[in-house]
């Protein structure tokens, strides 16, 4: 199978060879490796939002070991300085001259583990990157390396000594998502075989910089009927009517929806968007950029059913209209 012969099964082959490794060491978690996977193949950063040893960290280091790529980690501290993840000029005695020293953020893909935890000038020096995708310094740009993919990690529970990512900082993730806790099989597996299980230091590359660059830009071509792109709109326009909420979707948010129901379909080997695809993601998609009322916040309502209730309520385009073209 070829890219030129058959794009879109060439992408579904290259997706499962990448989404089989990393569930060697991420076990029973399909559905949040194939969100990682949707979000790292349509162009954007991730946000995994969870209490600790669940996985964030394997994640990650899973996806980067299944690519011959550069990826670094970064622990993010309350003492940590922005040049310590962008990088700084340096003096040279020998030459006399200042030159550029690259920080941890210049790598196809970047870990910021436990991103709440550095302080909020910090945390917008990597989100300033993770929008320009470059570096400035000086005066100077540095462009960072293409693909480029942050995957940041963060703690909801335990706040004390963290900083809490506000929401224009979080509409700069294209998906968050939550890994949670094993079933009782899966993790009575983990258990009993814990010295065979593989781990992302055992895992080996699978595909290559140069495919995951065209896997990024074969997404982009994947089609949206105007159908589909009407019901984003629908979708958008409803969360922005909703009492309940305060902070309805942007147009960015709609843009990462549609950019996220493309990488999905293409996970699914078509060439095409159909309504499925838009609901798979929305939550992941769309809940961080939601910011509920207090009065509801008081009731116990989530942006996550809101946004189903939403979806039960936008009528769904008729498939033989909003598919193939």
């Amino acid at each position: 199978m070829s890219q030129a012969s058959d794009p879109a099964g060439y992408f579904a082959e290259q997706y499962n060879a990448i989404h089989d490794n990393v569930s060697g060491a991420l076990t029973g978690k399909p559905d949040a490796i194939r969100l990682a996977l949707t979000c790292f193949f349509a162009g954007g950063h991730l946000l995994v939002e969870d209490v600790p040893g669940v996985g964030k960290t394997t994640l990650a280091k899973s996806i980067a070991a299944s690519i011959d790529a550069d990826w670094h980690r970064i622990q993010f501290t309350p003492d940590l300085l922005p040049s310590d993840i962008t990088g700084s000029t340096v003096y040279d005695q020998h030459s006399g001259e200042f030159s550029f020293r690259p920080g941890p953020t210049f790598a196809h893909l970047v870990l910021a583990d436990e991103i709440n935890r550095a302080s909020p000038k910090t945390q917008s020096a990597l989100l300033e990157v993770m929008e320009e995708r470059q570096v400035t310094v000086d005066g100077r740009s540095y462009p960072v390396p293409v693909p480029f993919l942050v995957v940041a990690t963060q703690n909801p529970v335990d706040l004390e000594g963290t900083y809490r990512l506000p929401e224009a900082q979080l509409d700069r993730f294209l998906l968050r998502i939550s890994i949670g806790y094993p079933a009782v099989d899966d993790e009575r597996d983990l258990l009993l075989g814990r010295s065979r299980t593989g781990t992302a230091a055992r895992l080996t590359p699978v595909t290559t910089v140069e495919q995951i660059r065209w896997m990024i830009e074969y997404v982009q071509q994947v089609h949206v009927a105007e159908q589909i792109a009407d019901y984003v709109a629908r979708i958008a326009a409803a969360t922005r009517a909703d009492p309940r909420l305060q902070l309805g979707v942007s147009p960015r948010g709609s843009l990462a929806l549609l950019r996220a129901a493309q990488s999905w379909a293409a996970t699914d080997g078509r060439g095409y968007v159909v309504p499925d695809d838009v609901r798979a993601v929305a939550v992941a998609a769309l809940a961080h950029r939601l910011l509920v009322r207090p009065q509801a916040e008081i009731e116990g309502v989530h942006p996550a059913d809101i946004l189903r209730d939403v979806l039960e309520t936008v009528p769904v385009p008729v498939p033989e209209v909003a598919g193939r073209r």
